[in-house]
């Protein structure tokens, strides 16, 4: 999709029915539980929000951005995901988490981001986070910077994602499930699984409409 039909889209996006749990968990792994409101909230979650920024390339596609979190000893090591992270005392919302942690992970002057519109949260409970998408764009390509949390930044054309073809499944094994068929996103040879393809999954779905 070229990036001024993307443009062009942004007041349907920012209308359109959001596709909720059930378009997140045509990506979730079988073994992962739907919780409702009331449990959620007996776990008493940390809040968090990420950024899914959409931008145009060189050729004036469309493109978004992931990162491959560095290796540390924690639930979530070198694993696929938007910039984002926990929320922080002098946030004024999760709005401004979001956009705050793309400028630390990512380098992304926090001006420039225009935003679209929040998205349905995801419960992560390996970690007992809560953690709110917010929908994104800039008018030009960013040059990255990236800080210790981050390996490497991965850009992915919005038609990767939109083809069917990127949907696969992959046998993993984590700290806590093993030799696990799980429903994955396979964007260019990264293997996005778990929250992050949930994400992606109600994206992909708004972004289609």
């Amino acid at each position: 999709m070229k990036f001024n039909q993307f443009k062009s889209n942004i007041n349907s996006f920012k209308t359109s029915k959001l596709g909720g749990l059930d378009a997140q968990f045509k990506l979730a792994p079988e073994l992962r539980l739907r919780y409702d409101a009331d449990k959620i909230k007996a776990s008493n979650p940390k809040k968090a929000a990420v950024l899914a920024l959409f931008y145009p390339n060189e050729n004036n596609e469309t493109t978004f951005i992931l990162t491959e979190r560095a290796s540390y000893k924690g639930t979530h090591s070198a694993q696929i995901s938007f910039p984002g992270g926990k929320i922080d005392i002098s946030d004024k919302n999760l709005e401004a988490t979001a956009v705050r942690e793309a400028n630390e992970e990512i380098g992304i002057k926090t001006e420039s981001v225009e935003i679209i519109r929040e998205l349905t949260d995801v419960y992560i409970p390996p970690s007992n986070f809560l953690a709110t998408p917010f929908i994104g764009y800039l008018s030009k390509r960013p040059k990255f910077i990236t800080n210790y949390e981050v390996e490497t930044t991965i850009e992915v054309l919005l038609e990767d994602l939109l083809n069917d073809t990127s949907l696969t499944t992959v046998n993993l094994s984590t700290s806590y499930m093993k030799n696990t068929d799980v429903p994955c996103f396979k964007l260019n040879g990264y293997v996005v699984w778990g929250a992050t393809a949930m994400m992606l999954s109600e994206i992909k779905e708004l972004l289609k409409q």
